[in-house]
């Protein structure tokens, strides 16, 4: 049952996307999108992603919260960044190592980070759980800690919210 309600979720995602992208909401675009999705995942099909846990809704929306307050805060501190008179920020690549157990939160972790204003994941380290980032501002000891608290409250939330080590199984206990 888990398994047909993943595959209708993803045709309707993908299926909304070809309606998005055609910019209009019609029933050929609807009728087309559907069968572009389903194409798509019967002839490129995804391997599945091992999950284990359960998702905690609570800091689930902590995390929502945050994500939209740090979107916020950290776009008006890149605009400030672009018109304040001066040179221009410091930018450099900051390493932050996490102990996120999954390779999909590892992933969450990776896309909020990119889509945070002023920072980009370069490269993900999965052995070792590291995110490298491209960082606008780091002109000042302030700037660095900023971004690890922000870094290290994701993590956080992330955690608690999908992988609880009360509730974590390894891959050999799950089996």
């Amino acid at each position: 049952m888990r398994a047909v309600a993943l595959r209708l979720f993803s045709v309707s995602a993908l299926a909304t996307v070809w309606v998005l992208l055609w910019g209009r909401v019609t029933i050929p675009n609807i009728v087309m999108g559907v069968v572009v999705a389903v194409a798509i995942m019967v002839l490129l099909p995804v391997p599945p992603v091992p999950v284990r846990g359960r998702v905690h809704p609570v800091p689930l929306l902590k995390l929502l919260g945050l994500f939209c307050w740090y979107l916020v805060t950290s776009s008006v501190q890149l605009m400030w960044l672009a018109v304040k008179p001066g040179p221009p920020p410091k930018m450099g690549v900051l390493r932050v190592q996490l102990s996120i157990k999954s390779d999909l939160v590892l992933v969450l972790a990776s896309a909020i980070t990119t889509l945070l204003p002023g920072s980009v994941v370069l490269e993900i380290d999965q052995v070792r759980r590291i995110l490298y980032c491209h960082v606008i501002d780091v002109g000042s000891a302030q700037a660095v800690e900023r971004f690890h608290h922000q870094a290290a409250q994701v993590e956080r939330l992330l955690i608690a919210a999908f992988e609880r080590d009360d509730e974590w199984l390894s891959a050999e206990e799950s089996a």
